[in-house]
């Protein structure tokens, strides 16, 4: 394998971060093949051509269709929004190229079976496909995992998660697409919501079985979309309603039998990107926040009393995940570093000939737990089992 040629649909916001991935993995990493940043595609020419030309791809491209039919293409990597996963990956997937597709995997259970389905039979012919859920990636994340496989806080007893941004809290903020059903599926709930189920499932090592839940549309009616970049945008004349939630809280049962508690708003005031997990077992705790990502907090409850209390683990380390390509000790890692560490992994797992996780079954897992919080919400957040694979 000498070269792993890259077609990248979509450009906005998760593009650029995807690019910053696609762009340093190869630079840090020793790669046991070379990534080539082969097209971006788009609908607007003039923008993506902008958009090729400032994050590095050789060339750009408005019809994936026809892209996705090139030879010169290998990796297909999907950061559109959810209503068009499925039907680019499907389209991938049956050409022979392998997936990388954003989370949260598909807008519907149904559209995430059909996507699992595909890539089982492209399976068959060894291509792969990955959710990109990137916090699995944040060196402390892992390092968590890690550490609760380890069984350093023994018997998983609580988890408690939330993902809280404010971005949407002014009522004057504009229809983004983020914010309409056909396009985003649901709000907060799936947006960010999705990362603290697969947060917790990853860590933890167990599902998320059975759910109670709630969730609200805070501001239901915003000016109309004039122009739009990222989260912000400005807006145009007329108004429309909002079709998704902006905030969701739920409780969950993990298989194990420990209770969960998930928060995931838009509308936490002062917090602008604040991802927050916290284990507790019996023999100690483990915590991390995302505001803080170079580090872990641990309880060890073995210890002696008199040094019991919650320490700083700086994830740093040469031993730690990940770290040894990057920096000196004490020397930090940010945001865009979990979209390299992505890219190392898929590419590893292509040459290795294994699946490269998150598959699209754990994308498909954390799909079930929004629809059955959503069924939950419906119902007077009635208890809801997540419906079996």
């Amino acid at each position: 394998m000498t070269a792993l040629r890259v077609a990248m649909i979509g450009y906005g916001f998760m593009g650029a971060a995807h690019s910053v991935g696609w762009r340093q993995a190869p630079r840090v990493f020793d790669l046991p093949a070379d990534v080539e940043m082969t097209v971006v595609v788009g609908r607007n020419a003039d923008a993506v051509a902008e958009a090729a030309a400032h994050w590095g791809w050789a060339e750009s491209a408005t019809d994936w269709r026809e892209v996705i039919a090139r030879d010169d293409i290998d990796i297909v990597d999907i950061v559109t929004p959810g209503d068009s996963h499925a039907e680019i990956a499907i389209a991938a997937l049956e050409a022979g190229k392998h997936v990388l597709c954003e989370k949260p995997l598909a807008n519907t259970v149904e559209e995430a079976e059909r996507m699992l389905q595909a890539a089982a039979r492209a399976a068959e012919h060894g291509s792969k496909a990955m959710v990109g859920f990137t916090y699995r990636r944040v060196p402390a994340v892992t390092l968590l995992r890690d550490l609760i496989a380890e069984g350093v806080v023994g018997t998983v007893q609580q988890v408690r998660a939330a993902y809280r941004q404010d971005w949407l809290v002014d009522p004057e903020a504009p229809l983004a697409w983020r914010l309409q059903k056909e396009h985003a599926g649901s709000g907060a709930l799936g947006d960010i919501g999705a990362h603290i189920i697969d947060m917790t499932q990853f860590v933890t090592g167990q599902s998320v079985d059975a759910v109670s839940g709630t969730v609200e549309t805070i501001v239901k009616r915003r000016p109309l979309l004039g122009s739009g970049s990222g989260l912000s945008g400005t807006a145009a004349e007329g108004y429309g309603d909002v079709t998704v939630d902006d905030a969701a809280i739920f409780t969950g049962r993990l298989s194990g039998g420990a209770l969960v508690s998930f928060e995931a708003t838009r509308f936490a005031t002062g917090r602008k990107n604040s991802l927050t997990i916290e284990v507790s077992g019996d023999r100690g705790a483990l915590a991390f926040d995302l505001e803080d990502l170079n580090s872990l907090q641990f309880y060890d409850r073995t210890a002696d009393a008199e040094r019991q209390g919650f320490t700083k683990i700086l994830v740093t380390e040469a031993q730690h995940p990940y770290i040894s390509a990057w920096w000196p000790a004490g020397h930090m890692l940010g945001y865009e570093h979990g979209f390299v560490h992505q890219v190392v992994d898929l590419v590893q797992a292509i040459h290795d000939g294994a699946d490269p996780h998150p598959t699209f079954a754990e994308g498909l897992s954390v799909q079930r737990v929004l629809a059955a919080v959503e069924e939950s919400a419906a119902n007077d957040s009635a208890w809801t089992r997540i419906a079996a694979p």
